[in-house]
């Protein structure tokens, strides 16, 4: 049987050709954003641990956690909750840097455990008061910086004191001010955009976040990057559309495979009817049919598995958030491609077969 599906789609390779590439194209789709979140979710997870927090208090029912805004004043009493070692506020502004515009800066207290745990590979930490700066050590590649190099923030020229890294792809990517000079520089004189946290020996993230967003209402606790995930509308926006892709790549696959399968069978009536008087059953006839189907939904399926791959490094690039986000293909993600491609076969698959079942033999041979 094999031998037989595999020569009857040699036979009309152009339209096997064509077909599979229909379905390569939404498998693909569907790899390279199924990487795209799963590497935002990679970030996410940089995101709620930095500088080794716990867990970090963002504005509650803002749009991104990044747009958050929190007075500093709050920060002694965070400290102070006796489910919290260590509290420290950030200030991250985006599109600061003219020569990077991807690249976030970071306002953080010298003294804190965000700067305390940033390692220096070259130079020295910044000095509080002497408008310096620290740069990741991907954004010193990328723009060529060193220490004693100057860097423009916010249209302020500030020496660069150091180069840092942290082992987190967008902070990296990233620079370091000291808290106060970020504020000037940003004009947000006591604000801060989160506070993050390390916790007490033997507490929990889940009820150290419940008792700080009892404490302080009009805050969020994001413990896990499902949190930061759901935060944001962009990832609820991804999200729902590979739904939709999914729907439209099994419908319009789907549609393909029967058409091309239907369009065989008028072609073919010759053969299935020669096929069905030489003891061929019309179950095992439709079997043929149906396995043709799936058999061009498999092979498009592999190469769209091949192009996702490719795709999500492109998608990343052409979004221009290659310094957040890095797409990573699970073996989830793969199988996920591969099920919708097998299940474009199955359902494109059934028609044609059905179709086979109701002819006979004399019928099929006659040509009518």
């Amino acid at each position: 049987m094999l031998a037989i599906i595999v020569t009857n789609l040699l036979a009309r390779s152009a339209r096997t050709v064509f077909t599979a590439l229909g379905i390569a194209v939404g498998v693909a789709t569907i790899v390279a954003l199924l990487a795209f979140t799963q590497g935002l979710k990679n970030t996410a997870a940089g995101f709620v641990h930095l500088g080794g927090s716990e867990l970090g208090i963002f504005q509650a029912n803002v749009a991104e956690p990044t747009a958050s805004l929190l007075p500093t004043s709050i920060v002694a009493r965070i400290a102070g909750n006796r489910d919290v070692l260590r509290a420290t506020p950030l200030l991250l502004s985006v599109e600061a840097i003219k020569q990077a515009p991807a690249a976030v800066v970071f306002g953080a207290e010298p003294a804190g455990f965000f700067a305390h745990n940033l390692v220096i590979v070259a130079g020295a930490r910044a000095k509080t008061g002497a408008g310096e700066a620290l740069v990741g050590d991907r954004l010193a590649a990328e723009l060529h910086l060193h220490p004693g190099s100057t860097l423009t923030i916010e249209g302020h020229t500030l020496a660069i004191a150091g180069v840092y890294r942290s082992g987190i792809l967008f902070e990296d990517f990233g620079a370091v001010l000291p808290l106060a000079l970020a504020q000037q520089l940003s004009g947000r004189s006591g604000e801060a955009t989160d506070v993050i946290v390390q916790l007490a020996a033997g507490v929990r993230a889940s009820k150290a976040a419940r008792d700080i967003e009892g404490a302080f209402p009009g805050t969020q606790a994001i413990t896990d990057p499902q949190q930061a995930l759901r935060a944001g509308a962009n990832s609820t926006l991804i999200s729902k559309a590979i739904l939709v892709i999914v729907v439209i790549a099994l419908i319009v696959g789907a549609i393909s495979v029967a058409n091309t399968m239907a369009m065989s069978i008028v072609e073919r009536q010759g053969e299935l009817g020669l096929l069905s008087t030489v003891g061929w059953s019309s179950v095992r006839v439709a079997s043929l049919i149906f396995g043709e189907g799936v058999a061009v939904s498999v092979l498009g399926a592999a190469f769209g598995l091949l192009l996702g791959v490719i795709g999500g490094g492109l998608l990343v690039g052409a979004l221009g958030v290659s310094a957040y986000v890095t797409p990573s293909v699970t073996a989830w993600g793969l199988g996920r491609g591969l099920l919708v491609g097998v299940a474009i076969g199955v359902l494109g698959g059934i028609y044609p077969a059905w179709r086979v079942t109701r002819m006979t033999p004399l019928r099929a041979l006659s040509g009518t």
